[in-house]
């Protein structure tokens, strides 16, 4: 028997959960051009893996079915579960999986709609549900009554987790830095945990997601979205979180290689609200990486820095200008989930029939 750990999200995986935009959710005002975005990011993920796409009742299922095989994506790769949910940021709501060898633990912690922001009932019962609905096969599922999101926290896959103080001070304002770091250590099985101190961007409600602004990459990397606009607002808030990450060392000591992202030109809502369009919200799955694209002239340096971070991965561009209305984008509404998680998976899709 080895260790618990964190798998680094390159590491295979059996499969990436999404759950589908309806008009109960807040992406009513908007919702044909968000499912376009849904259409593009799922037929993409079955290019390469299973989605695993939760739906809230059978007629969205259906119409989720229609626009998938309309595109022309892999509905042989596509399976279809069913959980009633408020929003779609599986990210934040859905399961932090940890790894042993051959063991499997689905961690469930509390979710609260980013500090009490949005009604989230059903999302912090979502991964209760699935695991219920024995998709997950016979791995346990651990809740912890603790206030964490998948999107606050990115693993090297070696015992090294990578976080944001704004975000965790959010959710627990009477910890310390340190009581902050034993939680996850303890929880995560961490041995070390670097706490970024500077990163911020507007139209962003999570109170400063690391998926949103430095993640993680093979061979002692750290990809970050960098901002060399200096009229822009942010442009001495990610120069300073650049300067952080220089002076974070590796587990052996050696300072990290950084890949600074580019710049999209600010986008705004109809009202002149601020989105926030980082680059740094990629998924990386089997044979893939997969980039959030805001029709902006740095899209395309934005993907080739991330293909070089990635090599081995065909790395892709997906259409998410609607997902930033709501304040997040692609690696916000997905979570990968572990080789070895879904070992059960065609059993209980045809033992539950059309509708699992």
């Amino acid at each position: 028997m080895g260790r618990w750990r964190l798998p680094a999200e390159w590491e295979p995986q059996d499969g990436v959960l999404l759950a589908w935009p309806h008009e109960g959710t807040d992406w009513a005002p908007i919702l044909a051009e968000v499912e376009q975005t849904y259409v593009a990011l799922a037929g993409a993920i079955a290019r390469f893996t299973r989605a695993l796409v939760i739906t809230a009742d059978a007629g969205l299922e259906a119409r989720a079915r229609r626009l998938l095989e309309a595109a022309g994506a892999r509905l042989d790769r596509v399976r279809f579960l069913r959980a009633p949910y408020d929003d779609t940021w599986l990210r934040d709501s859905g399961p932090i999986t940890l790894v042993d060898d051959a063991q499997r633990r689905l961690l469930d912690f509390r979710f609260t709609g980013w500090g009490g922001k949005f009604e989230a009932s059903r999302d912090d019962r979502l991964v209760e549900r699935l695991c219920a609905g024995g998709w997950f096969g016979r791995h346990p599922r651990q809740r912890i009554d603790w206030a964490l999101e998948g999107g606050a926290i990115d693993s090297d896959g070696d015992g090294t987790l990578l976080t944001t103080w704004q975000c965790l001070h959010q959710r627990h304002p009477r910890l310390s830095r340190g009581e902050l770091a034993d939680v996850l250590s303890q929880h995560l099985h961490a041995r070390r945990v670097l706490m970024l101190e500077r990163g911020w961007l507007q139209g962003d409600d999570t109170d400063a997601h690391i998926d949103t602004l430095a993640r993680f990459a093979p061979g002692d990397r750290i990809v970050w979205q960098d901002c060399d606009m200096a009229s822009d607002v942010h442009h001495a808030e990610l120069r300073a979180m650049g300067a952080e990450l220089a002076t974070l060392r590796t587990s052996d000591g050696r300072p990290y290689a950084l890949d600074a992202l580019p710049w999209a030109r600010p986008i705004h809502d109809a009202d002149g609200r601020r989105l926030a369009a980082s680059y740094a919200n990629f998924l990386v799955t089997d044979g893939a990486l997969l980039m959030p694209a805001y029709g902006d002239p740095s899209d395309a340096r934005a993907l080739a820095v991330l293909a070089a971070a990635f090599p081995g991965r065909q790395a892709l561009a997906v259409p998410c200008r609607p997902l930033i209305e709501q304040n997040g984008s692609l690696h916000c509404i997905t979570m990968q989930l572990p080789r070895g998680v879904l070992n059960d998976v065609e059993d209980v899709a045809r033992r539950a029939g059309p509708g699992a």
